[in-house]
């Protein structure tokens, strides 16, 4: 898998130009850029631009992306001052779903952005997860921290001998209570 990579070119600022515009469709900016240098990323910069004194020998480099996507990407690529390499669509020569775009950027690289995904097919459905049964599920609600045995072969912990109850004495009667004696109540005035 790949981390990132970096295209040589001469003309910097026109090249950084030409990339913002050309990729924005797929969510690409401009994330670092030094002297000589440009990283651009949909979330972290994995494209970079690098300034070379050197003779180019152009390149060529595709970005994943939706059919919409590709389509757009083609409409800005030329729009910003890219020539057509090839316009959108399927090249079943590669295989029967393969939609795709190039575009050469001003330096003679060979840009395109492609989708390898069958329209027809229908998104998977959504895993479900298992769910407990309602005693498992009782138990851990009660008992949070407690672990609920899952096995049909856990191994009961052996019952300890019950110790011989003593014999319970008569209870003793209850003696009479005292009567009260009466209060004798203040006279008011």
């Amino acid at each position: 898998m790949l981390d990132h990579i970096s295209l040589r070119v001469q003309d910097h600022s026109r090249a950084v130009a030409f990339y913002r515009a050309a990729l924005a469709p797929l969510g690409y900016r401009v994330l670092m850029e030094y002297p000589g240098a440009a990283g651009l990323g949909a979330g972290m910069p994995d494209f970079w631009l690098m300034t070379t004194e050197q003779p180019i020998n152009p390149t060529h480099v595709a970005f994943s992306a939706d059919r919409a996507t590709v389509d757009a990407f083609h409409a800005a690529a030329l729009a910003a001052g890219g020539t057509d390499n090839g316009s959108p669509g399927l090249r079943a020569d590669y295989h029967p779903h393969y939609y795709g775009a190039f575009v050469r950027d001003p330096e003679g690289n060979n840009v395109e952005v492609v989708c390898h995904a069958d329209p027809d097919t229908k998104p998977a459905p959504a895993k479900r997860t298992a769910r407990k049964s309602p005693a498992k599920a009782k138990a851990i609600k009660a008992k949070p921290n407690a672990r609920v045995k899952t096995t049909a072969k856990a191994k009961a912990k052996p019952k300890a001998k019950a110790k011989p109850k003593a014999k319970a004495k008569p209870k003793a009667k209850a003696k009479p209570k005292a009567k009260a004696k009466p209060v004798p109540q203040k006279k008011r005035r």
